[in-house]
Protein backbone atom coordinates (compact mmCIF):
# COMPACT_ATOMS: atom_id res chain seq x y z
CA UNK A 1 0.00 0.00 0.00
CA UNK A 2 1.33 3.43 -0.94
CA UNK A 3 0.05 6.77 -2.25
CA UNK A 4 -0.27 5.34 -5.79
CA UNK A 5 -2.29 2.26 -4.85
CA UNK A 6 -4.31 3.69 -1.95
CA UNK A 7 -7.32 4.91 -3.97
CA UNK A 8 -7.79 1.63 -5.85
CA UNK A 9 -7.46 -0.37 -2.64
CA UNK A 10 -9.96 1.93 -0.92
CA UNK A 11 -12.37 1.59 -3.83
CA UNK A 12 -12.02 -2.20 -3.97
CA UNK A 13 -12.52 -2.60 -0.21
CA UNK A 14 -15.66 -0.46 -0.27
CA UNK A 15 -17.06 -2.55 -3.11
CA UNK A 16 -16.42 -5.68 -1.06
CA UNK A 17 -18.02 -4.17 2.05
CA UNK A 18 -21.17 -3.51 0.05
CA UNK A 19 -21.48 -7.20 -0.84
CA UNK A 20 -23.47 -9.68 1.23
CA UNK A 21 -20.40 -11.66 2.20
CA UNK A 22 -18.90 -8.65 3.94
CA UNK A 23 -21.88 -7.57 5.98
CA UNK A 24 -21.37 -7.73 9.75
CA UNK A 25 -22.93 -11.21 9.80
CA UNK A 26 -20.97 -12.21 6.73
CA UNK A 27 -17.66 -11.20 8.31
CA UNK A 28 -18.55 -13.08 11.49
CA UNK A 29 -19.33 -16.24 9.55
CA UNK A 30 -16.21 -15.92 7.36
CA UNK A 31 -14.14 -15.77 10.55
CA UNK A 32 -15.75 -19.01 11.77
CA UNK A 33 -16.86 -17.37 15.02
CA UNK A 34 -18.44 -19.72 17.57
CA UNK A 35 -19.76 -17.29 20.19
CA UNK A 36 -19.79 -13.52 20.64
CA UNK A 37 -20.26 -11.91 24.05
CA UNK A 38 -21.16 -8.24 23.87
CA UNK A 39 -20.59 -5.65 26.61
CA UNK A 40 -23.83 -4.60 28.27
CA UNK A 41 -24.84 -2.35 31.15
CA UNK A 42 -27.25 -3.75 33.77
CA UNK A 43 -29.93 -1.31 32.56
CA UNK A 44 -29.83 -2.65 28.99
CA UNK A 45 -33.02 -4.29 27.74
CA UNK A 46 -31.12 -6.95 25.74
CA UNK A 47 -33.86 -6.69 23.12
CA UNK A 48 -31.38 -7.01 20.27
CA UNK A 49 -29.95 -10.21 21.70
CA UNK A 50 -33.42 -11.70 21.66
CA UNK A 51 -33.95 -10.44 18.10
CA UNK A 52 -30.70 -12.00 16.90
CA UNK A 53 -31.58 -15.30 18.54
CA UNK A 54 -35.07 -15.26 16.99
CA UNK A 55 -33.58 -14.50 13.56
CA UNK A 56 -31.92 -17.90 13.40
CA UNK A 57 -28.40 -16.49 13.04
CA UNK A 58 -26.06 -19.47 13.36
CA UNK A 59 -23.51 -17.72 15.56
CA UNK A 60 -24.37 -17.46 19.25
CA UNK A 61 -24.51 -13.83 20.48
CA UNK A 62 -24.74 -13.50 24.26
CA UNK A 63 -24.67 -10.53 26.65
CA UNK A 64 -21.84 -9.88 29.11
CA UNK A 65 -22.49 -7.99 32.34
CA UNK A 66 -20.53 -4.71 32.64
CA UNK A 67 -21.72 -3.00 35.86
CA UNK A 68 -19.07 -0.26 36.14
CA UNK A 69 -21.70 2.51 36.21
CA UNK A 70 -23.25 1.03 39.35
CA UNK A 71 -20.13 1.90 41.34
CA UNK A 72 -19.22 5.26 39.78
CA UNK A 73 -20.04 7.43 42.77
CA UNK A 74 -17.55 10.25 42.18
CA UNK A 75 -20.31 12.47 40.78
CA UNK A 76 -23.62 12.38 42.74
CA UNK A 77 -25.73 13.72 39.88
CA UNK A 78 -24.47 11.14 37.41
CA UNK A 79 -24.83 8.29 39.90
CA UNK A 80 -28.36 9.30 40.92
CA UNK A 81 -29.33 9.56 37.27
CA UNK A 82 -28.07 6.01 36.82
CA UNK A 83 -30.07 4.78 39.82
CA UNK A 84 -33.13 6.21 38.09
CA UNK A 85 -32.33 4.13 35.00
CA UNK A 86 -32.00 1.03 37.19
CA UNK A 87 -35.39 1.71 38.73
CA UNK A 88 -36.96 2.03 35.29
CA UNK A 89 -35.27 -1.11 33.95
CA UNK A 90 -36.41 -3.22 36.91
CA UNK A 91 -39.70 -1.42 37.50
CA UNK A 92 -38.73 -1.18 41.17
CA UNK A 93 -38.09 1.80 43.43
CA UNK A 94 -34.79 2.23 45.26
CA UNK A 95 -34.77 4.08 48.57
CA UNK A 96 -31.81 2.47 50.37
CA UNK A 97 -28.72 0.36 49.74
CA UNK A 98 -30.51 -2.94 50.40
CA UNK A 99 -33.03 -2.13 47.68
CA UNK A 100 -30.20 -0.96 45.40
CA UNK A 101 -28.50 -4.36 45.70
CA UNK A 102 -31.80 -6.19 45.27
CA UNK A 103 -32.50 -4.38 42.00
CA UNK A 104 -29.00 -5.08 40.69
CA UNK A 105 -29.40 -8.74 41.58
CA UNK A 106 -32.75 -8.74 39.78
CA UNK A 107 -31.04 -7.40 36.66
CA UNK A 108 -28.25 -9.97 37.10
CA UNK A 109 -30.90 -12.70 37.10
CA UNK A 110 -32.49 -11.15 33.99
CA UNK A 111 -29.14 -11.26 32.21
CA UNK A 112 -28.70 -14.89 33.27
CA UNK A 113 -32.09 -15.78 31.80
CA UNK A 114 -30.93 -14.19 28.54
CA UNK A 115 -27.82 -16.37 28.31
CA UNK A 116 -25.26 -14.23 30.11
CA UNK A 117 -22.52 -16.23 31.84
CA UNK A 118 -19.78 -13.64 31.97
CA UNK A 119 -19.09 -10.35 33.78
CA UNK A 120 -16.42 -7.78 32.98
CA UNK A 121 -15.08 -4.92 35.10
CA UNK A 122 -12.92 -2.13 33.67
CA UNK A 123 -11.01 -0.65 36.61
CA UNK A 124 -7.91 1.38 37.31
CA UNK A 125 -7.28 -0.92 40.28
CA UNK A 126 -9.14 -3.27 42.61
CA UNK A 127 -10.98 -1.76 45.56
CA UNK A 128 -10.88 -3.70 48.81
CA UNK A 129 -11.26 -1.21 51.67
CA UNK A 130 -12.75 -2.26 54.99
CA UNK A 131 -16.34 -1.17 55.65
CA UNK A 132 -19.34 -1.92 57.84
CA UNK A 133 -22.97 -2.30 56.85
CA UNK A 134 -23.79 0.86 58.79
CA UNK A 135 -21.13 2.83 56.91
CA UNK A 136 -22.36 1.67 53.50
CA UNK A 137 -25.97 2.51 54.36
CA UNK A 138 -24.88 6.00 55.40
CA UNK A 139 -22.75 6.46 52.28
CA UNK A 140 -25.63 5.47 50.02
CA UNK A 141 -28.03 7.82 51.81
CA UNK A 142 -25.48 10.63 51.53
CA UNK A 143 -25.01 10.35 47.78
CA UNK A 144 -28.72 9.87 47.17
CA UNK A 145 -29.18 13.22 48.90
CA UNK A 146 -26.87 14.74 46.29
CA UNK A 147 -23.88 15.21 48.60
CA UNK A 148 -20.30 14.63 47.49
CA UNK A 149 -18.56 11.60 49.02
CA UNK A 150 -15.10 11.76 50.54
CA UNK A 151 -12.29 9.74 48.87
CA UNK A 152 -12.49 7.21 51.71
CA UNK A 153 -16.24 6.81 51.23
CA UNK A 154 -15.83 6.39 47.48
CA UNK A 155 -13.25 3.66 48.10
CA UNK A 156 -15.56 1.90 50.56
CA UNK A 157 -18.53 1.99 48.20
CA UNK A 158 -16.52 0.65 45.27
CA UNK A 159 -15.17 -2.07 47.55
CA UNK A 160 -18.57 -3.30 48.68
CA UNK A 161 -19.85 -3.30 45.11
CA UNK A 162 -16.94 -5.37 43.77
CA UNK A 163 -17.52 -7.87 46.55
CA UNK A 164 -21.28 -8.05 45.93
CA UNK A 165 -20.76 -8.43 42.17
CA UNK A 166 -18.44 -11.34 42.90
CA UNK A 167 -21.04 -12.96 45.13
CA UNK A 168 -23.70 -12.65 42.41
CA UNK A 169 -21.39 -14.14 39.80
CA UNK A 170 -20.61 -17.08 42.07
CA UNK A 171 -24.27 -17.65 42.87
CA UNK A 172 -25.12 -18.10 39.18
CA UNK A 173 -21.93 -19.87 38.13
CA UNK A 174 -20.58 -17.05 35.95
CA UNK A 175 -17.00 -16.13 35.11
CA UNK A 176 -15.83 -12.71 36.32
CA UNK A 177 -13.19 -10.70 34.49
CA UNK A 178 -11.10 -7.83 35.82
CA UNK A 179 -9.38 -5.51 33.33
CA UNK A 180 -6.96 -3.54 35.49
CA UNK A 181 -4.51 -0.70 35.09
CA UNK A 182 -5.87 1.92 32.69
CA UNK A 183 -5.32 5.61 33.43
CA UNK A 184 -8.20 7.21 31.55
CA UNK A 185 -9.08 10.68 30.23
CA UNK A 186 -5.62 12.16 30.75
CA UNK A 187 -6.07 15.21 28.50
CA UNK A 188 -8.68 17.46 30.13
CA UNK A 189 -8.77 19.86 27.17
CA UNK A 190 -9.68 17.11 24.74
CA UNK A 191 -11.91 15.39 27.30
CA UNK A 192 -13.97 18.58 27.53
CA UNK A 193 -14.05 18.80 23.74
CA UNK A 194 -14.73 15.16 22.84
CA UNK A 195 -15.89 13.40 26.02
CA UNK A 196 -14.65 10.22 27.72
CA UNK A 197 -12.99 7.24 26.03
CA UNK A 198 -11.87 9.07 22.92
CA UNK A 199 -8.28 7.86 22.86
CA UNK A 200 -6.56 9.81 25.63
CA UNK A 201 -5.99 6.88 27.96
CA UNK A 202 -2.68 5.36 28.95
CA UNK A 203 -1.08 2.74 31.18
CA UNK A 204 -1.45 3.41 34.91
CA UNK A 205 0.80 2.44 37.80
CA UNK A 206 -1.54 2.16 40.80
CA UNK A 207 -1.03 -0.59 43.37
CA UNK A 208 -2.93 -3.69 42.28
CA UNK A 209 -1.47 -6.75 44.02
CA UNK A 210 -2.46 -6.03 47.63
CA UNK A 211 -6.14 -5.07 47.09
CA UNK A 212 -6.57 -7.81 44.47
CA UNK A 213 -5.28 -10.40 46.91
CA UNK A 214 -7.55 -9.04 49.63
CA UNK A 215 -10.70 -9.21 47.49
CA UNK A 216 -9.98 -12.68 46.09
CA UNK A 217 -9.11 -13.97 49.55
CA UNK A 218 -12.34 -12.60 51.03
CA UNK A 219 -14.44 -14.30 48.37
CA UNK A 220 -12.41 -17.51 48.59
CA UNK A 221 -12.60 -17.71 52.39
CA UNK A 222 -16.40 -17.49 52.15
CA UNK A 223 -16.53 -20.08 49.34
CA UNK A 224 -17.88 -17.41 46.97
CA UNK A 225 -15.00 -17.11 44.52
CA UNK A 226 -16.17 -17.91 41.02
CA UNK A 227 -14.10 -18.52 37.89
CA UNK A 228 -11.95 -15.42 37.44
CA UNK A 229 -9.79 -13.97 34.65
CA UNK A 230 -7.28 -11.21 35.41
CA UNK A 231 -5.97 -8.83 32.74
CA UNK A 232 -3.25 -6.25 33.37
CA UNK A 233 -2.38 -3.20 31.27
CA UNK A 234 1.03 -2.49 32.80
CA UNK A 235 3.62 -5.09 31.78
CA UNK A 236 5.35 -4.63 35.14
CA UNK A 237 2.44 -6.67 36.58
CA UNK A 238 2.89 -9.75 34.37
CA UNK A 239 4.67 -11.94 36.89
CA UNK A 240 2.49 -10.69 39.72
CA UNK A 241 -0.66 -11.73 37.84
CA UNK A 242 0.80 -15.10 36.89
CA UNK A 243 1.56 -15.87 40.52
CA UNK A 244 -1.64 -14.33 41.93
CA UNK A 245 -3.85 -16.85 40.14
CA UNK A 246 -1.92 -19.68 41.80
CA UNK A 247 -2.93 -18.47 45.25
CA UNK A 248 -6.60 -19.32 44.75
CA UNK A 249 -6.75 -22.41 42.53
CA UNK A 250 -8.80 -25.00 44.40
CA UNK A 251 -8.89 -28.03 42.09
CA UNK A 252 -12.64 -27.82 41.44
CA UNK A 253 -12.23 -26.42 37.90
CA UNK A 254 -9.09 -26.76 35.74
CA UNK A 255 -7.52 -23.31 35.58
CA UNK A 256 -10.29 -21.78 37.68
CA UNK A 257 -8.28 -18.57 37.95
CA UNK A 258 -6.82 -17.41 34.66
CA UNK A 259 -4.15 -14.93 33.71
CA UNK A 260 -5.81 -13.22 30.74
CA UNK A 261 -4.26 -12.51 27.37
CA UNK A 262 -2.37 -9.35 26.42
CA UNK A 263 -4.90 -6.51 26.52
CA UNK A 264 -5.10 -3.03 24.94
CA UNK A 265 -1.59 -1.56 24.84
CA UNK A 266 -0.19 -5.08 25.40
CA UNK A 267 -2.25 -6.50 22.53
CA UNK A 268 0.77 -6.77 20.21
CA UNK A 269 3.51 -9.30 19.51
CA UNK A 270 5.82 -8.46 22.41
CA UNK A 271 2.89 -8.06 24.81
CA UNK A 272 1.34 -11.40 23.88
CA UNK A 273 4.68 -13.20 24.05
CA UNK A 274 5.58 -11.72 27.43
CA UNK A 275 2.15 -12.61 28.88
CA UNK A 276 2.51 -16.22 27.74
CA UNK A 277 6.11 -16.43 28.95
CA UNK A 278 5.09 -15.27 32.43
CA UNK A 279 2.22 -17.74 32.49
CA UNK A 280 4.45 -20.56 31.23
CA UNK A 281 7.24 -19.79 33.69
CA UNK A 282 5.06 -19.28 36.75
CA UNK A 283 1.81 -21.12 35.98
CA UNK A 284 0.50 -23.62 33.45
CA UNK A 285 0.30 -22.49 29.82
CA UNK A 286 -1.63 -25.56 28.68
CA UNK A 287 -4.71 -24.47 30.70
CA UNK A 288 -4.75 -20.96 29.20
CA UNK A 289 -8.13 -19.93 27.71
CA UNK A 290 -6.42 -17.92 24.99
CA UNK A 291 -7.07 -14.68 23.19
CA UNK A 292 -9.76 -12.09 23.90
CA UNK A 293 -11.26 -10.25 20.92
CA UNK A 294 -13.05 -6.92 21.10
CA UNK A 295 -16.64 -7.80 20.16
CA UNK A 296 -17.40 -4.15 19.34
CA UNK A 297 -15.20 -4.34 16.23
CA UNK A 298 -16.36 -6.66 13.47
CA UNK A 299 -12.90 -6.47 11.89
CA UNK A 300 -11.10 -7.60 15.06
CA UNK A 301 -11.48 -11.36 14.57
CA UNK A 302 -8.12 -11.79 12.75
CA UNK A 303 -6.61 -11.02 16.15
CA UNK A 304 -7.20 -14.69 16.97
CA UNK A 305 -5.16 -15.72 13.93
CA UNK A 306 -2.42 -13.29 14.93
CA UNK A 307 -2.44 -14.76 18.44
CA UNK A 308 -2.30 -18.35 17.20
CA UNK A 309 0.70 -17.59 14.98
CA UNK A 310 2.51 -15.96 17.89
CA UNK A 311 1.71 -18.94 20.14
CA UNK A 312 2.97 -21.45 17.56
CA UNK A 313 6.09 -19.39 16.89
CA UNK A 314 6.82 -19.20 20.63
CA UNK A 315 6.52 -22.98 21.00
CA UNK A 316 8.47 -23.63 17.80
CA UNK A 317 11.39 -21.52 19.03
CA UNK A 318 11.40 -23.45 22.31
CA UNK A 319 11.53 -26.72 20.37
CA UNK A 320 14.46 -25.50 18.29
CA UNK A 321 16.30 -24.54 21.48
CA UNK A 322 15.63 -27.99 22.96
CA UNK A 323 13.60 -26.57 25.84
CA UNK A 324 10.41 -28.54 25.11
CA UNK A 325 9.86 -31.88 23.30
CA UNK A 326 9.62 -31.94 19.50
CA UNK A 327 6.30 -33.75 19.72
CA UNK A 328 3.74 -32.51 17.20
CA UNK A 329 0.92 -34.51 18.78
CA UNK A 330 1.59 -33.12 22.25
CA UNK A 331 2.17 -29.54 21.14
CA UNK A 332 -0.54 -29.61 18.48
CA UNK A 333 -3.12 -30.68 21.05
CA UNK A 334 -1.96 -27.92 23.40
CA UNK A 335 -2.28 -25.30 20.66
CA UNK A 336 -5.78 -26.53 19.82
CA UNK A 337 -6.74 -26.38 23.49
CA UNK A 338 -5.41 -22.86 24.02
CA UNK A 339 -6.92 -21.65 20.75
CA UNK A 340 -10.43 -23.01 21.33
CA UNK A 341 -11.07 -26.08 23.50
CA UNK A 342 -10.04 -24.58 26.84
CA UNK A 343 -12.31 -21.57 26.36
CA UNK A 344 -15.24 -23.73 25.24
CA UNK A 345 -14.89 -25.97 28.31
CA UNK A 346 -14.19 -23.09 30.71
CA UNK A 347 -17.07 -20.80 29.81
CA UNK A 348 -19.61 -23.50 29.07
CA UNK A 349 -21.62 -21.35 26.69
CA UNK A 350 -22.92 -24.34 24.74
CA UNK A 351 -24.92 -23.89 21.59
Amino acid sequence: MNEKSAFNIWKHCNEQLNSAGFSCRGIIQKANVHTICTTDDPVDSLEYHRSIKASGFQVQVLPAWRPDNAMMVEDPATFNGYVGKLEAAANRSISNFTEFLAVIDLRHSFFHDNGCRLSDHGLDTIYAADYTEQQINAIFAKIRSGNQLTPEEINQFKSVMLYEFGVMDHKRGWTQQYHLGALRNNNSRLFNLLGPDKGFDSIGDLEIARPLSKLLNKLDSEDKLTKTILYNLNSRDNDMMATMIGNFQDGTIPGKLQYGSGWWFLDQKDGMENQMKSLSNLGLLSRFVGMLTDSRSFLSYPRHEYFRRILCNLLGNDVEKGEIPSDIDLLGKMVQDISFNNAENYFGFGK
